[in-house]
């Protein structure tokens, strides 16, 4: 099959032919039919964070299955399903907690044993699988664990957006902050994770939703999903625009970009109380700054992880909210790019042109 390697880190992906396995125990083989180029693909190819290589990259992925093999019971060949970074054992501590995207044994029993065939494969050689999915190739062999089924009526392009941008940003507002109708928001960057902060804030009925970025066209779009006032960062100190729009900061902010700075502003726009909830993939031995004496204000920092999701729960309820209109996804696919365009799609997240590209690998 056709897939995008990455053979070099730092380094350009590469379309080459590799091999595939069929499925084993609990496994199950996926025709790839979307894929979305996420920011986070960005941070392994320039080495900021780990990488073994070879391996095929993608993680933000929708298709139709294949095959299954012996001990799968939740989906049959037909299913349309949404792929998820955050697979799960179903037993450990976090995820009999309830929090199965912090699961503790993902990458030890999801995974096929050293004894084992790989997965994926060239010539001989063994082809690493990226966050246990690898979406940039035309099928995926992954564990049953590592997928939701979906109704057939949501358009693949959009429900690969689910996969991790829309899931991350809106968990983040739902699960890890838990934002309440009436409270204030800030968002900075408004890329697809932002956008999906945006609604979810909506969603979840905040008054002020305030969408922060250095795009004009970004800004713009963040006010059709619903942010009620937009500050451009190159032209303000943002912190100070935040807190002149609220009266003196908001009850949550959102940090979606993953850089230090932003991720402090993030905790110096807050009133007394309130949350900054870091949602970009801050970059590996980067240290956050904050003055010690806010917290004496009952402000927090936290980390959100894809969300805090729920996944096999939350992804059919985000798709039922695009399907009854609540949730606006046509919006944020600014382009739809083949498989051998992938490097080009990636530099257009660099120069800031997108929200999102969807790789199309065919029709379902």
């Amino acid at each position: 099959m056709k897939a995008a390697v990455l053979n070099t880190v730092p380094g350009l992906l590469e379309i080459e032919e590799i091999e595939i396995g069929q499925p084993g125990p609990r496994e199950v083989l996926i025709r790839t039919v979307a894929a979305g180029i996420c920011h986070s693909d960005l941070h392994f190819m320039e080495g900021k964070y780990p990488a073994r290589c070879p391996s095929v990259l993608g993680h933000e992925s929708a298709g139709v299955v294949e095959a299954v093999g012996s001990m799968v019971h939740y989906v049959e060949p037909g299913d349309h399903v949404i792929t998820c970074l955050s697979a799960f054992c179903g037993h450990c501590s976090q995820c009999t907690d309830g929090h199965p995207s912090l699961c503790e044994n993902k990458d030890t029993e999801l995974v096929r044993q050293p004894a084992d065939a790989p997965r994926l494969s060239r010539d001989g050689e063994t082809v690493n699988q990226f966050l246990h999915l690898s979406s940039f190739a035309e099928q995926m062999l992954i564990h049953e664990h590592a997928l939701v089924k979906i109704d057939k009526e949501m358009p693949l392009d959009k429900a690969a957006l689910i996969g991790c941008g829309v899931t991350t940003g809106l968990g983040a507002v739902f699960r890890t902050a838990k934002v309440a109708p009436g409270e204030t928001v800030a968002v900075i960057g408004c890329g697809g994770i932002g956008l999906s902060a945006v609604q979810g804030a909506r969603i979840a009925g905040a008054n002020t939703i305030i969408a922060i970025d250095m795009a004009p066209s970004k800004l713009e779009l963040a006010q059709e999903m619903g942010a009620t006032h937009v500050v451009d960062a190159s032209k303000v100190d943002v912190v100070q625009a935040v807190k002149e729009i609220t009266g003196g900061g908001v009850h949550h902010a959102f940090e979606a970009v993953g850089m230090k700075a932003t991720a402090e502003q993030s905790f110096q726009m807050l009133r007394k109380g309130g949350q900054a909830t870091v949602i970009g993939m801050i970059p590996v031995g980067t240290q956050i700054e904050i003055h010690g004496v806010e917290l004496l204000s009952e402000k927090k920092l936290t980390g959100s992880n894809m969300g805090s999701n729920q996944f096999r729960t939350d992804m059919p309820r985000y798709v039922d909210m695009y399907l009854s209109g609540r949730l606006m996804l046509d919006e944020m696919v600014s382009k739809k790019i083949s498989l051998e365009q992938i490097n080009e799609g990636f530099e257009d997240m660099k120069q800031g042109n997108v929200a999102r590209s969807v790789i199309m690998f065919d029709e379902a």
